[in-house]
């Protein structure tokens, strides 16, 4: 099977991995943070309130969930804060836990503050006030909580100390420990200088100091920072009851896999995007089966660096393109119009790997959907 790209002819190797149920659990937690499918037809501008496709959005999550993952929900893959605001994102929360139904507890939904503008942040009451809000409302619908960082916070923040404070006083809500998230500046440049410092050493330090102060609230810690040293580092000086959950697009087979030091589990947008081969591939490693783990993990990495290229916080434009070529919605619009944030190229070489990753599910399907956005470009 070929098809015709500006650069010449590509051959597909078009063998598809069969999504497959697990047959036993894994032995890391592992996290899909799930995309949001936007209304196409729906008659709201792009730059209002988002329209959803609830059908299909709440589909690939069970997709997902079927696949052995747990869902992140309401997070930066689902365009929160570039689309998704928090009005939103408490209905995509309502839905997808009811939805769940039995599953629920395997579905942990992004709480944060983007309700409160950073601009209108007068100080850490005001911040602590806009996180408590979320965190009641969620745990009003039965759901556990990832913590999000708060570009309010970065704002009126004047000292490490006052993460801390911020932090431990949220913490004191929560009724079941929560994921901490630490979302680089790659992933959102307003959050650049979290935690009281732009260098990593001392903001890590104050990150372990809030989880040290709140250690019985703290289920685990993800941190998107793509630097696999890092993650290493922060992951040998968490407490023993602390996880820490790789948030590293880049290097997260060997992250997963582990040293005789220790080992991370996961919570990954990409996950969303090679759900197939992430499942199998896990499965494979709770079997001690490290060949096969490595084989399957290996060839997603390349396309998981592309799709999360700079500028990073586009990476959401790959996933839901591949979704699209994989038939999980039946459209490539996105909500805030973010399927233009790519160029053609891009979306060919995704293409390309996703099929060497054995990723397109229906080769045929993948090609003519390729070819009606090849048109689209003139092409």
């Amino acid at each position: 099977m070929k098809i015709r790209f500006p650069d010449g002819a590509y051959t597909l190797r078009a063998d598809p991995l069969a999504p497959r149920k697990p047959k036993s659990p894994f032995n890391r937690v592992a996290f899909a943070a799930a995309h949001v499918v936007a209304d196409a037809l729906s008659a709201s501008d792009p730059s209002g309130p988002p329209a959803i496709d609830w059908d299909r959005t709440l589909a690939y999550r069970r997709h997902l969930l079927d696949l052995g993952f747990g869902i992140a929900e309401a997070m930066d893959t689902s365009q929160r804060g570039m689309g998704l605001d928090w009005a939103s994102a408490l209905e995509l929360i309502k839905r997808s836990l009811a939805d769940a139904g039995p599953r629920k507890d395997l579905i942990y939904s992004g709480c944060g503050t983007d309700q409160l503008p950073p601009n209108e942040a007068r100080n850490l009451d005001d911040v602590v006030k806009a996180y408590l809000e979320q965190l009641e409302a969620i745990q009003k619908l039965g759901g556990r909580i990832i913590l999000m960082a708060s570009r309010a916070l970065v704002r009126v923040a004047k000292s490490p100390d006052d993460y801390v404070k911020v932090y431990s006083r949220v913490l004191s809500e929560a009724e079941h420990p929560v994921i901490l998230h630490w979302l680089g500046e790659m992933f959102d440049p307003a959050l650049k200088g979290y935690w009281g410092s732009t260098a990593f050493k001392p903001a890590m330090e104050t990150c372990l100091a809030a989880i040290a102060a709140n250690v019985a609230k703290v289920d685990g810690i993800k941190i998107s920072l793509l630097d696999d040293g890092k993650e290493i580092t922060m992951r040998r000086r968490l407490p023993g009851t602390v996880k820490m959950y790789t948030g590293d697009d880049f290097n997260y087979p060997a992250l997963i896999a582990g040293d005789e030091k220790g080992y991370s589990h996961a919570l990954l947008g990409i996950f969303d995007a090679i759900a197939p081969a992430a499942s199998a591939a896990l499965a494979a490693l709770a079997k001690g089966d490290m060949k096969k783990y490595e084989k399957l993990m290996a060839p997603t990495v390349p396309l998981s660096r592309l799709i999360f290229r700079a500028p990073t916080q586009y990476y959401k434009t790959g996933i839901v393109f591949l979704a699209w070529l994989n038939g999980h919605q039946d459209h490539f619009v996105m909500v805030n119009g973010a399927q233009a944030m790519r160029p053609l190229p891009y979306f060919i070489d995704i293409f390309k790997l996703a099929d060497e990753a054995r990723l397109l599910h229906d080769p045929e399907l993948a090609v003519k959907r390729m070819k009606k956005l090849l048109s689209v470009y003139g092409t």
